[in-house]
C-alpha cells in the first residue's frame, strides 16, 4: 500500500504485523486445551485402586466403569448389567484379541466387580485389563 506525502514523494506504509497479541491468544488457547483434555477423556469419576504394575491404555479401547454407587457404564453411557454381554458382542469384531478395560472404584464391593467380570466373560471376551493407578514411592495410595 503506497500513499503520496505532502512533499510529492511516495511512501510505503509500515507493513510489519505485530504478532505478539497473536502469540498470546494462541498460548492461552493451548493452555485451555491442555486443561480441558483430561476432563473430556475421563467422563465418569472413578477412584481406581493403586497397584505397582500399571498398563497404559493406548489402543482403541472399550472401557467399562463401575462408579462408587455401583452404576455400570460402557464408555460414557450407563448400561444395565444384564445387557453388557449383548452390547459388547455388538461393538466387538474380534472377541479373542480385543482388550476390554475395566475401571472400578476402590469402594465397590468385590461381588459387584465379579458380576461385571462374569458378564464380560459370558460375552466371550477373555482379554480383560483392570485399570489401576501406580503407587507413588512416597508411601501412600492417594
Amino acid at each position: 500500500m503506497a500513499f503520496t506525502a505532502a512533499n510529492g514523494r511516495t511512501q510505503t506504509a509500515l507493513a510489519d504485523i505485530n504478532i505478539t497479541p497473536l502469540v498470546d491468544v494462541v498460548l492461552v488457547l493451548l493452555i485451555i486445551f491442555m486443561v480441558t483434555a483430561p476432563v473430556l477423556q475421563s467422563g465418569i469419576e472413578v477412584n481406581v485402586p493403586h497397584t505397582r504394575t500399571v498398563k497404559e491404555i493406548t489402543e482403541e479401547r472399550l472401557v467399562i466403569s463401575i462408579d462408587k454407587s455401583q452404576k455400570v457404564f460402557l464408555g460414557n453411557d450407563p448400561i444395565n448389567i444384564n445387557q453388557i454381554g449383548a452390547a459388547l458382542k455388538k461393538k466387538i469384531r474380534d472377541p479373542q484379541h480385543q482388550a476390554i478395560y475395566l475401571r472400578s472404584d476402590e469402594d465397590v464391593p468385590f461381588g459387584a466387580f465379579a458380576t461385571v467380570m462374569d458378564a464380560i466373560k459370558q460375552a466371550g471376551i477373555s482379554n480383560v485389563s483392570i485399570v489401576t493407578q501406580p503407587i507413588d514411592a512416597h508411601g501412600g495410595g492417594h
